[in-house]
């Protein structure tokens, strides 16, 4: 059990500690280019939803009970959120407001690394070996994601520790996972699938109803189509290389 634990721990730290390191060495150039950071966000996103939706199809009863879980993710976020008090714009310094509303990425974000916990728990019921190969996996794709989670969150208005905070926050659920999966493996192993289906669901509308839209707005207001759309592709070609490097 501590060794879960553990891995779990290194892993949060693992990924708080890329932001942290990107930041303190270009935060301030980080800052004045946001707007092209979050399109480069979305391409990330992007391609992270279609790795998602893939394992949650590849873990659901059949195709179309994993469909229909990532379906039930997004509609349920979409009227969570419809329902709950809007959150603020922020407005950046340069006088341009922010219209994502975070909440639902981190809500995402949060069952996301649950299910990572389960799928931890489930290597090291294999073995110690493979609890460790898989922690590494799970780094790996989660340093460029949480990297772009940052971007995202300082540019709905939260404040550097803030944004960090929270982060670190999220990730803890992956503790959740990790814990009930070592107590009850089979019963925790059983909702994967679906938790991998509804964050599926929920980064769905993040990508299609935040991310995408606000990189659209910022390319219409500055004219900097190109910018944006190369922004876009080097998010989602990084993230494709990530994927093939950290394995499935």
């Amino acid at each position: 059990m501590l060794e879960i634990l553990g891995l779990s721990f290194l892993i949060m730290l693992a990924s708080l500690a890329g932001v942290i390191t990107v930041w303190s060495r270009v935060g301030s150039l980080i800052e004045r280019h946001l707007d092209y950071l979050i399109s480069f966000s979305a391409g990330v996103f992007l391609v992270f939803l279609y790795g998602l939706a893939s394992e949650a199809v590849e873990h659901a009863v059949t195709p179309a009970w994993g469909l229909g879980w990532i379906f039930l993710g997004a509609v349920g976020i979409w009227v969570i959120f419809k329902i709950l008090p809007s959150a603020h714009t922020h407005v950046h310094e340069h006088g341009k407001e922010s219209h994502i509303d975070a909440r639902r990425l981190l809500t995402t974000d949060a069952i996301h690394n649950a299910a990572d916990g389960i799928f931890l728990a489930a290597s090291y019921a294999v073995s110690p070996a493979l609890a460790l190969v898989a922690g590494i996996s799970i780094v790996i794709h989660e340093a460029l994601q949480e990297i772009s989670e940052f971007f995202v969150l300082r540019d709905a208005g939260y404040s550097t520790k803030g944004a960090l905070g929270i982060n670190f926050l999220t990730s803890s659920t992956i503790l959740v996972g990790a814990i009930g999966g070592y107590f009850l493996l089979d019963t925790f192993e059983m909702l994967e699938g679906p938790l991998l289906g509804l964050a599926a669901g929920g980064i769905l509308v993040v990508v299609l109803h935040d991310l995408i839209p606000h990189s659209i707005r910022e390319a219409h207001s500055t004219l900097h189509y190109a910018r944006h759309l190369m922004w876009f592709g080097i998010g989602a070609v990084l993230m494709l290389l990530v994927s093939m490097v950290g394995g499935h």
